[in-house]
């Protein structure tokens, strides 16, 4: 026995290093792709201005007042693009930030010429700033950081200074909205049939093999039958013309937020039908023997009994599933996501884009700048997800604490 003990030992042991290197290299590929991602987030960024701003105002213009702004912004730009300006919102109505927004824009125009990642930005400073004033004429620099609370509150541009997630960040809101309103409740339904009601027979065996089969199809065939059934077949409800939403004149088009929302539904489906059956599986079967023994019928025990107890991993499941559809691609460009789109959803049957489309969008640009703001909306992306998973993770923390 001696000799296979300590041969079993020794088996333990080179699996136990394995394992722990597997997790060490699995930890370093996590901090490079987050120092990848921060590095891109903040730096030094080279400005070239079309018109220098001190020949615009004798102090700097982000201490003049609104009204010399606008008369500033009148003075520079065409009567046409003034007029525009106005109608879109009076400027008696905007913020001195709006208006000194609108001059840095369309006055001043400045120009990225070169960025810098935060690395290079913090060990090269006087050489980058140094080389920059060699090759441009009067440049200016800022040492940025392109996660801040314009980047968020702002809508698209193809500017990337003056660029912005707004949209996207309410596309995205609007899709998983939908998305767990429609699939929660069908995943969770089609989870009790499956492990209450169901028989054991041959339908229902081929029933739950496709189900195990479909959580593992690829996502871009969920956005073709999206698109063949949400957008095609069901145009006339997913564009709002059954509903009577369209404006005069406009054309139907099923390429909406309710299109996305459900193809996005259909994807995550599976996992959350699996997870729930997972869960409703755990409650001991001597807590429905308890609820009929005192009289209980079948769906009271497993309305007031089994799905309260099953809750937490049900939320568990829902928390896995909304993680990948927040981080989806592929589905939604096949059905119909813009990438670039300067008008927030309204309703779902509003045309839409998406954070992983808008970053897909920036990092395909050529100009670098752009993969600059992608990182930025990489990390809002990642808080977006953090802050839902973490609202999940608090309800489903209640409600063990209320069975407990």
């Amino acid at each position: 026995m001696d000799p296979q003990l300590d041969r079993r030992h020794r088996r333990g042991l080179i699996g136990r290093v394995i394992f722990m290197a597997s997790i060490g290299v699995a930890i370093l590929a996590l901090f490079a792709l987050l120092y990848n991602i921060f590095n891109q987030s903040f730096g030094l960024v080279i400005y070239v201005s079309k018109i220098q701003p001190d020949t615009l105002a004798s102090v700097p213009l982000d201490e003049l007042s609104r009204d010399e702004l606008v008369e500033i912004l009148e003075a520079n730009v065409s009567a046409g693009l003034f007029r525009r300006f106005e109608s879109e919102v009076p400027m008696a109505e905007r913020s001195q930030a709006d208006v000194l927004e609108l001059v840095l824009e369309r006055v001043v125009e400045p120009e990225i010429v070169e960025v810098h990642g935060l690395q290079d930005s913090l060990l090269n400073q006087r050489e980058i700033l140094a080389n920059a004033a060699e090759k441009y004429d009067r440049p200016s620099y800022e040492f940025r950081s392109w996660v801040s609370p314009n980047f968020i509150t702002s809508p698209q541009s193809n500017e990337p200074q003056f660029a912005g997630i707004r949209t996207a960040i309410l596309g995205s809101l609007w899709v998983i909205a939908i998305t767990i309103a429609t699939s929660f409740p069908i995943g969770v339904g089609a989870a009790v049939y499956l492990e209450e009601y169901a028989s054991d027979n041959w339908l229902n065996r081929i029933i739950q093999t496709n189900i195990n089969n479909l959580a593992g199809v690829p996502s871009i065939i969920y956005g073709i039958l999206g698109l063949a059934i949400f957008v095609r077949l069901l145009e006339p409800l997913t564009s709002g013309a059954a509903f009577g939403v369209l404006e005069s004149g406009t054309t139907a088009n099923g390429r909406t937020i309710l299109s996305a929302g459900l193809t996005l539904a259909l994807l995550v489906l599976p996992l959350i039908i699996i997870n729930a059956q997972e869960a409703i599986r755990a409650v001991p079967s001597s807590l429905r023997q308890a609820s009929y023994g005192l009289g209980a019928t079948k769906w009271q025990t497993i309305w007031h009994h089994v799905l309260p107890t099953a809750l937490p991993g049900i939320l568990t499941g829902t928390i896995l599933a909304m993680s990948r559809a927040l981080g989806e691609t592929a589905p939604l460009v096949v059905v119909g996501a813009s990438t670039f789109i300067p008008v927030d959803p309204s309703g779902p049957f509003s045309k839409f884009t998406t954070l992983p489309i808008q970053i897909y969008q920036w990092t395909s640009r050529p100009q670098e700048s752009f993969r600059f703001i992608a990182g930025a909306a990489i990390v809002v992306l990642m808080a977006l997800l953090l802050m839902l998973n973490t609202t999940a993770i608090i309800l489903r923390n209640k409600y063990s604490r209320k069975l407990a």
